[in-house]
């Protein structure tokens, strides 16, 4: 695979260079509870100035990040600005302040790289947290009876797809740096785990033993990768070094272990087991020890775990009657749950804030992003050729 998988344009470099910084006025910190979700407001903001290509994407990256667009005498914040096809201007102007707290010209790139920058730089200025614009994702897309790994930016555009083993690829997960992925295929006709160097092209084998080898992750440090090895008989969690080597087996339950994932500070695993009957949430010490449970009350069933990178909630897929799944979140501790919005698959954004998951729609699979302080939902617009889930968000 060449390096326009994951290149970042030296244009975007110089501007970054050329300094980012978002004015001299004081930023406005917005502070979220996620365990609040649904009850905070989206933010009223204008936009003024923008046309095509850039105004559709201005209010979509603002819109996932807990922005709202109202008329200007109602709006807090005046998104005002041009774009002419080769740079984008941008400013905001603070109503509250009465002052402008960013202000600046973007030059050399793409017009969609130059308006996600703008759109980062404009949720920087406002609640003090980075933008997303820039992130990308991974996924599982169907090819017919098979299914194979694509990767496109976060709002679904410049889509690449990554596996041609015309079999089953599925679970794919980023290294931090962004620059591998890791995930399992049927391309040998058994469930082995591989690393992918999105820039060389070049996949290793990391785990292929009789039985399962799926749901691979990458501990924060990018030293190690926890899975699901059925190599002493029952799918259960291990831990080894990044290419495969040092293997420890973390759980001997012999049930059914699952969707292991980490915490932000390497030091826990979280997974899913039917250890004690239904399946629940359980952490590990990645270093080995006795596993706990994570009481989820309200749910009994919890699968597909994901661990914020702030390391405040954890989001889980639940499956109540009638076959409806439900999006959740609960603290790492153990608590009350908060039921997010209809789906699977949930995958964090690096802010903390922004989630994406799998939702169905006139029969067919499709990536749909949540705010989670306000529980407001858009579905990818991108048109992908297949059912795609399984996302998983550049750390």
């Amino acid at each position: 695979m060449s390096n326009a998988t994951h290149k970042q344009p030296a244009a975007l470099a110089a501007l970054l260079a050329a300094g980012l910084a978002l004015g001299q006025a004081q930023r406005t910190t917005i502070e979220v509870d996620v365990f609040d979700a649904g009850k905070v407001k989206a933010i009223p903001v204008t936009l003024e100035g923008f046309s095509g290509e850039t105004l559709a994407l201005l209010k979509f990256d603002l819109f996932v990040q807990g922005f709202e667009f109202v008329d200007k005498a109602k709006a807090q914040f005046t998104i005002k600005g041009s774009n002419d096809g080769s740079s984008v201007s941008g400013a905001v102007y603070d109503h509250v302040k009465r002052a402008f707290i960013l202000n600046k010209r973007y030059r050399g790139g793409g017009m969609r790289l130059l308006a996600h920058t703008f759109a980062n730089n404009v949720v920087e200025a406002i609640t003090g947290s980075p933008g997303i614009g820039l992130t990308r994702i991974a996924y599982r897309q169907f090819h017919g009876r098979n299914t194979e790994i694509h990767i496109a930016d976060f709002d679904g555009h410049n889509a690449i797809r990554l596996t041609r083993d015309n079999s089953i690829a599925a679970g794919p997960e980023w290294t931090p740096n962004g620059k591998s992925l890791y995930y399992y295929s049927y391309r040998r006709h058994n469930p082995d785990i591989y690393s992918h160097n999105l820039q060389t092209g070049v996949r290793q084998i990391v785990a292929r033993y009789s039985g399962s080898n799926i749901s691979p992750a990458v501990s924060p440090d990018g030293r190690r990768v926890t899975m699901v090895l059925s190599k002493a008989g029952s799918p259960d969690i291990w831990v080894g070094n990044a290419n495969g080597t040092g293997l420890r087996r973390l759980t001997t339950t012999k049930e059914a272990e699952s969707s292991p994932c980490w915490s932000p500070d390497g030091r826990w695993i979280c997974f899913a087991s039917r250890a004690s009957g239904s399946t629940r949430l359980y952490k590990i010490p990645a270093n080995g020890g006795a596993m706990s449970r994570i009481r989820t009350i309200g749910v009994v069933n919890a699968t597909e775990p994901d661990w914020s990178p702030d390391g405040r909630a954890i989001v889980f897929t639940t499956q109540r009657g009638g076959g409806v799944f439900e999006i959740c979140i609960v603290p790492p501790g153990g608590g009350n749950i908060e039921v997010l919005a209809t789906g699977e698959d949930p995958t964090w954004a690096p802010n903390s804030r922004t989630l994406m998951f799998t939702s169905r729609s006139r029969g067919k699979r499709v990536l749909s992003i949540l705010d989670v302080p306000t529980k407001r939902v858009k579905t990818l617009p991108r048109s992908f050729s297949g059912n795609c889930s399984q996302a998983a968000w550049t750390k």
